[in-house]
């Protein structure tokens, strides 16, 4: 845990979802989010690893029932910064691995958006999502965001020209899948991993989506567009996120999940 409170005190993770490219992902996910919550209003949401806050302040603000769950004490206090005390949210410090303190059956929607990412084993994995699903309700709905491998081996890998100190350094299988620790700080997971974990739990996918598809690979490109061009590279990724050839080249996915 303290590789992560260090990570999170020095990186600005609230700048990277405002940036151009992060907003990508924030808008491809909010429209998954809103369409699984449908029309009504009078929705229970839980979002375990809230981070600063982003999804679970704007969902508040629209008048839904948050609880937002928190590891970090950083972020959990920069989510409360953005409150007035009017919003229907409830920030709480927690972590995934144990949801004890909510009951079976309780939230129609669940969001998982930061966790796995820091979850290192088959294990750990698996028991934050059956904790996801166990509180929420039946026909209720679970999103679960990972990042994936690929990217990294092309973008890091290869396009940072770490060849070398990444085989050196034993952070690489023989089919090229990065083995990471806590002090690397970021899993990496492929899509049939990503099935096997779902098969281990009462749910049936909806879908699985790029939630940014080929944007982290033209960042500056993306940070560069007029708003203009910038909506409609947004149309383009939209019209093609839930492409499955193209998820797991996808830097992040949106694994969407609905309780048997």
């Amino acid at each position: 845990m303290e590789y992560l409170e260090s990570y999170y005190k020095s990186y600005n993770e609230e700048g990277r979802l405002l940036s151009r490219h992060g907003r990508v992902e924030y808008i491809t996910t909010q429209k998954y989010i809103h369409e699984a919550l449908g029309e009504s209003k009078q929705k229970r949401i839980l979002e375990v690893g809230a981070g600063t806050g982003r999804y679970s302040v704007a969902l508040a603000k629209e008048g839904y029932s948050v609880v937002a769950l928190e590891l970090i004490e950083h972020n959990l206090n920069i989510l409360k910064s953005k409150l007035t005390g009017d919003e229907p949210l409830q920030a709480l410090q927690g972590n995934a691995l144990d949801l004890s303190r909510f009951a079976d059956n309780t939230f129609d929607l669940t969001l998982v958006l930061g966790p796995m990412y820091h979850l290192y084993t088959k294990n750990e994995k698996l028991r934050a999502l059956s904790e996801a699903v166990r509180v929420t309700k039946a026909d209720g709905f679970i999103m679960v965001a990972y990042c994936m491998n690929e990217p990294t081996v092309i973008s890091y890998v290869f396009g940072l020209n770490k060849v070398r100190e990444t085989l050196d350094a034993g952070m690489l299988t023989k089919d090229w899948h990065c083995i990471s620790e806590p002090k690397d700080l970021f899993e990496l997971i492929r899509t049939e991993e990503i099935a096997e974990l779902d098969k281990a739990v009462p749910v049936k996918r909806v879908k699985l989506i790029a939630t940014d598809g080929a944007t982290n690979y033209m960042r500056g490109l993306i940070d560069g567009m007029d708003e203009d061009t910038f909506s409609k590279w947004v149309e383009y990724h939209l019209t093609v996120c839930e492409r499955q050839d193209l998820i797991g080249a996808s830097h992040h996915t949106l694994d969407i999940l609905q309780k048997e």
